[in-house]
């Protein structure tokens, strides 16, 4: 058992051979808008952690237009795009409230 999957063959159509450098451009393009995606997120995420309102709210209006944008294009399914926006939309309002709350 020298390797798990087989070699892949060169395909011997023109238009196989066309198909095949396509999906490389697309293959490069869709990883690099779904890098982008996980990266808004997770920025608003470390700004929510660390407390600091201004910047977690701004991050969230970049990170929501950044989301719709891709779920638009099909990189991600617009209802994992709709929950992501709902939870960080959550966590924003969260930290907003919280000091309201230790306050009162």
């Amino acid at each position: 058992m020298a390797s798990a999957k087989p070699k892949k063959k060169n395909p011997r159509l023109a238009s196989g051979r066309k198909r095949v450098r396509q999906d490389t451009k697309l293959n490069a393009a869709n990883t690099s808008l779904r890098s982008k995606y996980r990266t808004a997120v997770k920025n608003v995420e470390k700004a929510v952690l660390s407390g600091d309102k201004t910047k977690a709210s701004e991050l969230f209006a970049k990170a929501q237009s950044i989301v719709d944008a891709i779920a638009d294009k099909g990189i991600f399914h617009k209802n994992k795009a709709a929950r992501d926006k709902s939870r960080l939309s959550a966590k924003v309002k969260a930290l907003a409230l919280a000091p309201a709350k230790a306050a009162a």
